[in-house]
């Protein structure tokens, strides 16, 4: 396993969230460019004896892991998941997460929900005085007029996520489209995360606020990394 200190700090920061990893452990495999690190560098451990099963929160993180040899369960399969890896868009001093640029929050929520420890992998980019959006939602496309207009009386603009090399809106895993709110600084992101989520219609936002006990960010630095929350 290469240790920290190559340069990427993306790397460093998966790297050092793969040594969490032990033998015989059910890890959830979070969605994005800083987890498929991780990944890269348990699939070297596997070749060299590591024994794990994974639960995908993403068809991508799926297809990634099966490339590199890592078996899988789905979430329904397990009753309990050790420890999950995954990153974050935004990450304030309270280890209050925004999630969702890879359109995964929903699962990846649930996947954290089940989770006994959560490790989130980020650079210093990612780290925020306060949280500021845009902050996505995913809505069941029968309330999306609804769900737009219920955002937008609560202030802050939204927009229909549009995909890239593909005509029309971004639609998750979950067959929903996604929105981004505009919302500007977030005053209090646990009110904000429950207001959002009990609008009907709406499957879940991207806010994530109530994880932080059971949480270790590793933030990744050109030369090391720096660990937030429980060691």
């Amino acid at each position: 396993m290469t240790n920290p200190g190559n340069g990427n700090p993306k790397e460093n920061a998966g790297c050092r969230a793969a040594g969490y990893v032990r033998d015989g452990m059910i890890v959830g495999l979070g969605t994005g460019s800083t987890v498929a690190y991780t990944m890269d560098h348990l699939a070297q451990q596997i070749k060299e004896g590591l024994r794990i099963t994974g639960v995908p929160t993403s068809l991508q993180t799926a297809m990634k892991a099966r490339e590199h040899g890592i078996p899988l369960l789905s979430l329904d399969d397990v009753t309990r998941i050790d420890l999950t890896i995954d990153g974050a868009d935004q990450i304030d001093p309270s280890l209050r997460l925004i999630k969702g640029r890879g359109a995964a929050q929903v699962r990846e929520r649930c996947v954290a929900d089940a989770s006994e420890r959560l490790i989130i992998v980020a650079d210093s980019s990612k780290l925020c005085n306060q949280l500021s959006g845009p902050v996505p939602v995913e809505v069941i496309p029968f309330a999306l007029g609804h769900v737009v207009r219920r955002l937008e009386k609560l202030g802050g603009t939204v927009v229909v996520r549009e995909g890239v090399k593909k005509d029309g809106p971004v639609v998750s895993d979950n067959g929903n489209i996604i929105l981004d709110y505009h919302t500007g600084p977030i005053e209090n992101p646990e009110t904000m995360e429950s207001i959002i989520n009990n609008i009907p219609g709406v499957v879940g936002c991207g806010i994530m606020a109530e994880f932080s006990g059971v949480m270790t960010v590793i933030v990744g630095e050109p030369n090391d990394c720096r660990i937030l929350g429980r060691p």
